[in-house]
């Protein structure tokens, strides 16, 4: 089969390019041929607040990726349209997960489609985004009518979705697990490595700060008296996205130097092994969500995960089973925190986690991929 994928990749980074290339990957191991066409500008700078959009790493020489798409040019869209769709491939794959990409992806889906034989199905990330605009809804549903089938990576998504538009194909197909950060390593090494404290428990929220994402929340959790008198440490490892002197003003008022390890530089890939390893539960204390990549990682390193009863969360972390899936409130936070360490969860999760993480394989999103083009008429 001959594919065509569009949407981040390197010299890009974040979750999103890191889908796109593991996803190609998968295609290549099964034989088929696969083209990446990436941005020649993703955003414009006013439009991205932190550090850098691009990537430390080297090419990866294992993936045909090409420079072509500027997101806010129109008649790049045309050209870069009637490019792909002379190629005359099987399948055009765009993974959507943010409004302001809907003209450039919706344009180039349309006319791509216009060759007769190539089928577009979109990965969805989020068809509204935990940070609404106005003018959210316009753009998703001009991008939701040019796209043949959709994978909707949580049942709230694929809520969102059938809102918007009830007669196209949709598939629900949770997100896979991010295997492509290595292997695991020994908590010795791993905490040696970022230079942590041994003797000390970690806790690790990791990824992008954004205000979504709750740390507020859970810098107060941190603060109940079980956890600040306990040898309990939070890492912060991500970079900022928003304003971060809110975040050291209540570490300030809350009396938690010393208790709180930042690490806001972006975390380069060979260093993520570390952070997961080092740590004996990740929590996402989410205010508003729809899926999460930082849980699949935690799958793939056999980590017990804290989330909040938002969106798609839940249903990937089965509360009690593998961890602990709250209401996102600093109370119930802490009480869960106390739970794992006071009554020893850790090892029991992790045996339930070497089930659970069966069930989100790359080839089962393969597969709905195909049961998806298959229902396009």
């Amino acid at each position: 089969m001959k594919i065509l994928i569009v949407g981040p990749a390197w010299p890009y980074r974040g979750g999103i390019a890191d889908f796109d290339e593991r996803i190609a990957r998968e295609y290549i191991k099964k034989g088929d041929e696969v083209e990446i066409f990436t941005f020649t500008l993703q955003y414009p700078s006013f439009l991205f607040p932190g550090k850098t959009q691009y990537s430390p790493d080297p090419r990866p020489e294992d993936l045909d990726i090409k420079r072509k798409v500027n997101s806010i040019n129109p008649f790049n869209w045309i050209k870069v349209g009637r490019e792909l769709k002379k190629k005359n491939a099987d399948l055009l794959i765009i993974k959507f997960w943010l409004p302001l990409m809907a003209p450039c992806f919706g344009m180039i889906a349309r006319i791509v489609k216009g060759n007769g034989k190539t089928k577009v199905v979109s990965i969805l990330d989020n068809i509204i985004p935990h940070e609404h605009r106005p003018g959210d809804k316009i753009l998703s549903k001009y991008f939701v009518s040019s796209i043949d089938a959709f994978i909707a990576m949580s049942k709230s998504v694929y809520d969102d979705l059938k809102s918007l538009n009830d007669k196209k194909p949709c598939l629900m197909s949770p997100h896979p697990i991010y295997d492509n950060f290595g292997t695991a390593v020994s908590r010795e090494e791993a905490i040696g490595s970022l230079g942590l404290d041994p003797s000390a428990k970690y806790m690790l929220f990791f990824g992008f700060i954004r205000d979504y994402k709750g740390l507020d929340i859970l810098l107060k959790a941190v603060a109940d008296e079980r956890i600040k008198n306990s040898d309990i440490k939070l890492i912060v490892a991500g970079e900022f996205y928003n304003n971060s002197e809110k975040y050291f003003e209540m570490e300030k008022q809350l009396g938690l130097e010393g208790k709180i390890i930042w690490r806001t530089d972006f975390i380069a890939d060979e260093q993520v092994k570390n952070y997961f390893c080092a740590s004996d539960i990740i929590v996402q204390p989410y205010k508003t969500a729809t899926q999460s990549g930082v849980t699949q990682i935690a799958y793939h390193f056999e980590k017990p995960m804290l989330v909040t009863n938002v969106g798609g969360l839940p249903e990937i972390v089965p509360n009690g089973k593998v961890g602990y899936s709250v209401e996102p409130e600093a109370k119930v936070i802490a009480d869960a925190i106390s739970d794992f360490y006071c009554n020893g969860r850790y090892a029991e999760f992790v045996e339930n986690i070497k089930e659970e993480k069966k069930k989100y394989s790359w080839d089962r999103m393969l597969e709905n991929v195909d049961k998806a083009m298959e229902q396009v008429k």
